[in-house]
């Protein structure tokens, strides 16, 4: 079977869509509520369906968008071994830590107090056996990543 870009780019769009969609459906049909990492971990989804879909649109620089693409879902899965981390105490979280240690009005605290609480990074939304969300995206994203990128450069050799 021939690799193609034209072949690639059509798989990762809709791998991400389908991907972006399951945490919307965990998020909004199950009421897992994500954490400040889960929300960072969406992002990387969304910039590779965007350069898979310029790919689509520009074939001339379908090899370039699919490599960054490639690169950002790799990077998606360090984000997420690193969320892993956090969700295991290996260690702390700035994106998830507290506001400023300054100084609080009442006022301040009433105005906390009446907004929902946030999710923490450090306590997984689901976990099943130890398993959870964030672990699961590490070898799918850095997986995911490393195979766009090695069949980028299979069809390169070929």
């Amino acid at each position: 079977m021939k690799i193609s870009t034209q072949t690639i780019a059509p798989a990762v769009l809709a791998i991400c869509v389908l991907s972006l969609a399951f945490a919307l459906t965990a998020q909004y049909g199950f009421g897992l509520r994500p954490c400040n990492l889960c929300l960072i971990q969406r992002v990387p989804f969304v910039l590779a369906a965007l350069l898979a879909a310029a790919a689509l649109a520009r074939p001339g620089k379908a090899p370039l968008l699919l490599r960054l693409a490639g690169l950002v879902l790799a990077v998606n899965g360090l984000i997420a071994f690193y969320h892993v981390g956090v969700e295991q105490h290996w260690w702390a979280s700035a994106a998830c830590s507290g506001g400023g240690g300054g100084p609080v009005s009442v006022a301040d605290l009433m105005a906390e107090m009446s907004k929902p609480a946030e999710a923490q990074c450090d306590t997984p939304a689901w976990e099943y056996h130890g398993i959870t969300m964030a672990l699961l995206n590490v070898p799918f994203s850095l997986g995911l990543g490393l195979a766009v990128l090695a069949l980028l450069r299979r069809k390169q050799e070929t």
